[in-house]
């Protein structure tokens, strides 16, 4: 896990309901169990503020970072698809999106991650769809027409043609497998910080499924779907570890305990 990976899942995961704002040093002793080196952190962080994800503000504690309003939106709507929070049935349209193109490669490139982490596939090179809208599309900068569509075909067909359901239901398996061994090698006692390191990468991975699974249509999906026994897996692990990764980050918020 890098650094600005670890803060985003920091943020998102115990910042955002406690104000959504740490001090640096803070920072530093909450990544530290990760691994992550206090350089790492601040460039980081440094990375962060120039892409608008964080601003600086001055704290009780010292000089600190607090998310912005864009980054609200993107950790909102990252822990609405990990948790399931307000998760509502496919209403049996496609959101789409017919794009202009973009001449320039790398923004080309860089909208296609960002219509991907959002939950958008491509059917063409300009054209893609998704099982619902993303309240972020405002906050990218592209040209488009939208509109919610039933599209022609067997949706079962669409889907299985948009994403690769072969790859994510083998991504799914491998990662219930890792996570399994992960979690197990928490010894019965285990400190708060090692709790708070172990949790930390179970989300991480599961995080990383936002990449790559939007929150498919479970009707459209094969019977024996092995993403619904990871999330189970996932949602299990993450809530019986909470009480000490969070009583970890309680501590080291105000000051090095």
């Amino acid at each position: 896990m890098n650094a600005r990976a670890a803060l985003f899942d920091l943020y998102g995961d115990h910042l955002r309901t406690r104000g959504g704002r740490a001090s640096v040093a803070a920072l530093v002793r909450l990544l530290a169990p990760l691994g992550i080196a206090p350089p790492a952190v601040r460039t980081a962080i440094s990375r962060m503020v120039r892409q608008g994800w964080l601003d600086p503000v001055r704290l009780p504690q010292g000089p600190g970072y607090a998310v912005t309003p864009r980054c609200e939106r993107r950790l909102d709507e990252a822990a609405a698809r990990i948790y399931r929070l307000g998760a509502a049935s496919w209403s049996g349209r496609w959101h789409v999106l017919v794009l202009e193109p973009v001449r320039e490669r790398a923004r080309r490139e860089r909208l296609r991650a960002d219509l991907a982490f959002l939950g958008y596939a491509p059917l063409t090179e300009n054209t893609w769809i998704g099982p619902r809208p993303s309240p972020e599309l405002d906050g990218l900068q592209m040209r488009a027409r939208r509109f919610d569509a039933c599209l022609e075909g067997d949706p079962r067909t669409l889907l299985a043609s948009a994403w690769d359901l072969d790859g994510i239901a083998k991504a799914y398996e491998e990662w219930l497998a890792s996570a399994a061994v992960l979690v197990g090698s928490l010894p019965e006692r285990a400190s708060d910080d090692h709790v708070f390191a172990v949790r930390s990468r179970l989300v991480h991975g599961w995080r990383n499924f936002l990449f790559r699974d939007p929150g498919l249509p479970s009707e459209l999906l094969p019977p024996g779907w092995p993403g619904d026994k990871a999330r189970g897996f996932f949602e299990q692990e993450a809530t019986r570890l909470l009480p000490a990764a969070a009583a970890f980050v309680e501590r080291n918020l105000d000051g090095p305990h």
